[in-house]
């Protein structure tokens, strides 16, 4: 029975050293090599104060702001410690009451915008942690944003196109918005203008 039982803790002090201590460490030390920011958590700061990540979405409610996608995460919104989506389905009466809400009040907050709301406005992803929103998403806001700020429509509008990035390698995925990269956007432009 010894004789069994000393080559197999062997082999698992071995495999705990080489899997759980000796790897990790290898794969941390290169990553904080060839990727810096991003193994830093790609954290956004504006005048030396961290103000969020642009890997994480946030919760931003003001009129003045691009509003992202919603989160389903628990118990706050964009909770990257609890990420998930709300797994309600299609017929889910929950889920049809919160899409229904999250239209009144995009049409409370801009009551004279009768577009059609674009869906990743109304419904939370899989992760409940997106950072970006449609370039259709962000061009839906531009109006009550123009009207809070006080600048006109035309400026929100060049601000979403110079902060959209193109499909990845040309035809990968959607064009799409990063919404903490485009309020920082309005509020440099307003301090400049």
């Amino acid at each position: 029975m010894i004789k069994q039982l000393r080559p197999a803790v062997t082999v698992f002090a071995v495999l705990t050293l080489v899997c759980g201590v000796l790897y990790p460490l290898a794969v941390t030390g290169i990553g904080a090599a060839a990727f810096p920011a991003q193994a830093a958590g790609s954290l956004v700061t504006v005048n030396g104060k961290v103000v969020g990540s642009a890997l994480i979405g946030q919760a931003f409610t003001s009129p003045q702001y691009f509003w992202g996608r919603p989160s389903a995460t628990a118990p706050m919104p964009n909770n990257a410690a609890g990420s998930g989506g709300s797994n309600l389905g299609p017929n889910n009466p929950a889920l049809l009451d919160a899409v229904k809400g999250r239209i009144e009040a995009l049409r409370a907050a801009d009551p004279g915008n009768t577009a059609a709301i674009p869906v990743d406005l109304v419904t939370a992803s899989a992760s409940g942690l997106d950072p970006e929103i449609s370039v259709a998403a962000a061009r839906y806001q531009a109006g009550r944003i123009a009207s809070a700020r006080k600048i006109s429509r035309e400026q929100v509008l060049a601000l979403v196109e110079r902060e959209t990035r193109p499909q990845w390698l040309g035809f990968f995925g959607e064009a799409r918005v990063n919404v903490l990269a485009l309020n920082l956007a309005l509020e440099r432009a307003q301090a400049h203008g």
